[in-house]
């Protein structure tokens, strides 16, 4: 399946981690592939978790159209969740959780919610634990939630992964090598599996894809 996880040493350090969120930030067409997520956040959310917030970025989105949104911020790495309390630190209805979800979250403390949301992180993970983690976040929803993912995927064919790599200035020899990619189709076939309805790739540029699934 996936190759073996990053030290996660790593992403505890400011360098790396301010490094990685300059490389996200200057990603092509990243705000399409936001503007697409947010499209999907049901209007009678009360509750978003955001996996892997980084500084906070998507949730600190959400919260534009809805500000009294109760938010879940979940990451591990010390120096991004210094970020995301720095953005969040006048919203009350924000909670930092500091977790490494490549082991199983922490569900009785989480609790439920009406939307759980990621955006370029999952890819992190081994593929095994993509799935693991996928029916973790059903297992969070409620009925008629939702699962937006925003995630870097693999290309079909080494033609097309250099012309990513290509679009956002990297070689095959200076891109981040923590990534752990896969494939559009692998990952709805699980979410289908697991009990998702409505899933798809909802939008799609080159690698970077929005992958939904809604909880019956």
């Amino acid at each position: 399946m996936g190759k073996e996880s990053k030290p996660i040493s790593e992403w505890q350090t400011i360098d790396h981690a301010l490094a990685y969120l300059a490389r996200a930030d200057k990603l092509p067409h990243r705000t399409e592939g936001e503007r697409a997520l947010l499209d999907q956040i049901p209007i009678y959310a009360q509750r978003v978790l955001d996996l892997g917030t980084g500084d906070g970025r998507l949730l600190a989105l959400i919260m534009l159209n809805k500000p009294d949104i109760e938010g879940v911020a979940l990451d591990f790495s010390d120096p991004m969740l210094e970020q995301a309390r720095k953005r969040f630190a006048q919203k009350k209805y924000v909670t930092i959780v500091k977790h490494d979800f490549s082991s199983p979250l922490p569900q009785e403390r989480l609790g439920r919610f009406d939307a759980v949301v990621s955006s370029l992180a999952i890819h992190h993970l081994t593929d095994t634990r993509k799935r693991q983690l996928y029916e973790e976040v059903f297992n969070l929803l409620n009925s008629k939630g939702f699962f937006c993912n925003l995630e870097h995927v693999s290309s079909p064919t080494k033609n097309l992964h250099l012309k990513f790599l290509a679009s956002t200035r990297f070689t095959p020899e200076t891109e981040d090598p923590s990534n752990m990619l896969l494939d559009v189709e692998t990952q709805l076939h699980w979410l289908r599996q697991i009990g998702f309805s409505d899933v798809d790739c909802y939008w799609k540029w080159l690698e970077i894809a929005l992958l939904v699934g809604f909880k019956p």
